[in-house]
């Protein structure tokens, strides 16, 4: 552990360098730029509020705020373990070349993508003002689920981008898995609305809904659900920890596969 930290100290500098790197790549030749970052899900919660209003009728007042907060928190999953996942192939030539600990790119790619989505957040305070979504004190607590998925994202970013460079196909794989977390968050739905309420559980075991559930208590001003808390907590520990484990006792064979 001495070690690691020590090294991660060595090469902070280069992480923050590779985090700059990856954030001007996505917006390379874009004219609109880090704009994107908030105009892409203000755009898609309008097309979802204008679909699912109808086909639920939730027509509320809230429920683009209800909508744009999964949204946002799924989002993040998502993209940053795609991302994470191709991040030590996708600097293969790199790792041959010099010597950097290869935990660096996927922690990247995560940190990345959490700095863009914590920009797109913005979007939301707008969004919450003028649907009148009042903060109140419970806000505070938005931070847990906030640092929770970030932990999820980056325990699962260091196994997908491990395993992918050996199995090229967990890509493809990851892609159906993903979208299949997506429909079992409840980002356009509540759950009580497609489920009956004996079976919610079904949704409270996936750790990424415990996160959106608790964000939006903490928008909507109630208080968080606890248990779900510590679960999903609970999870994205043993996800950094495995996931930090499984990429140590394979990156040596990296080279041998990139």
């Amino acid at each position: 552990m001495k070690q690691f930290i020590k090294n991660f100290k060595k090469y902070s500098f280069l992480l923050s360098q590779l985090v700059e790197k990856e954030i001007k790549l996505k917006y390379r030749n874009s004219y609109l730029g880090i704009i994107w970052t908030m105009l892409e899900p203000l755009l898609t919660m309008i097309v979802l509020a204008l679909v699912f209003s109808r086909l639920l009728g939730k027509n509320t007042q809230d429920f683009p705020v209800y909508i744009l907060t999964g949204r946002l928190i799924f989002s993040f999953y998502s993209g940053s373990t795609n991302k994470a996942l191709r991040s030590v192939r996708d600097h293969a030539s790199m790792i041959k070349k010099v010597y950097v600990p290869k935990y660096m790119y996927p922690l990247a790619s995560v940190f990345s993508n959490y700095v863009t989505f914590l920009i797109s957040l913005l979007v939301l305070v707008g969004v919450a003002a003028v649907r009148h979504v009042q903060p109140t004190v419970y806000l505070l607590q938005a931070i847990v689920p906030l640092v929770i998925v970030f932990g999820l994202a980056m325990g699962t970013g260091l196994i997908l981008s491990a395993a992918a460079v050996f199995f090229r196909d967990l890509e493809y794989l990851w892609g159906v898995a993903i979208m299949i977390i997506m429909y079992a968050s409840a980002i356009f739905y509540r759950a009580e609305d497609v489920i009956s309420d004996k079976n919610v559980w079904i949704f409270k075991l996936n750790p990424i809904f415990a996160c959106i559930d608790n964000f939006r208590s903490a928008v909507f001003g109630s208080p968080m659900d606890l248990t779900a808390t510590a679960y999903s907590a609970g999870v994205a520990v043993l996800l950094i920890l495995f996931g930090g484990l499984f990429f140590w006792k394979n990156q040596d064979k990296f080279i041998l596969h990139l």
